[in-house]
């Protein structure tokens, strides 16, 4: 039979070799990463105005500004002609205006974004902001009656540039919690 002694010897000496491990052990980082955050969109008004032929434009670049001697930034056409299409009609690119960095308003045919799927939406959305990301531009979507369709903001204070897309409405052809069934 063990003394009972023995046994306190052994129960004390595996406690003081489980503390004794447990400070060498680094701690888990926690589950939930902090991320950098993501401003929220410019509540600017869309400024369809600047859109006429003669209007001023204040360093405003459109679909219709083509400078004969050098790229003009943010340069859209050939997103334009890869994911646009007819969708995307015209775009008003605006300078930075204090602490906020600049920012492309598209405008889109209404007829043809309510054709639209979720996933089709998304991923015009997603291209286009992907290629004014690129120029440091955030992104918002408007048709012409000015309703806000989508936006895509990025943080460009962190590399590589942390985005979100956000107001992106499910409605259309097919809905994405709805019926997929299409006629």
């Amino acid at each position: 039979m063990r003394s009972p002694i023995i046994s306190q010897v052994k129960s004390l000496l595996l406690l003081t070799i489980g503390w004794s491990a447990a400070m060498f052990v680094k701690p888990a980082p926690p589950l939930i990463a902090q991320t950098p955050n993501i401003p929220q969109p410019t509540n600017a008004p869309l400024e369809l105005s600047l859109l006429a032929p003669n209007a001023p434009k204040q360093g405003v670049v459109t679909a219709n500004t083509i400078s004969q001697k050098q790229l003009t930034i943010p340069s859209l056409w050939w997103a334009r002609e890869q994911f646009g299409g007819k969708l995307l009609d015209n775009w008003l690119a605006y300078p930075s205006q204090g602490n906020s960095p600049p920012r492309v308003d598209l405008i889109v045919n209404r007829q043809i974004w309510s054709l639209l799927d979720y996933v089709e939406r998304y991923e015009f959305v997603n291209s286009l902001g992907s290629v004014a990301r690129d120029y440091g531009y955030n992104v918002r979507v408007f048709n012409y009656q000015q309703e806000l369709l989508a936006t895509y903001t990025c943080n460009f204070n962190i590399k590589p540039s942390l985005c979100s897309m956000d107001n992106l409405d499910a409605t259309g052809k097919a809905r994405l919690s709805g019926s997929t069934k299409r006629l």
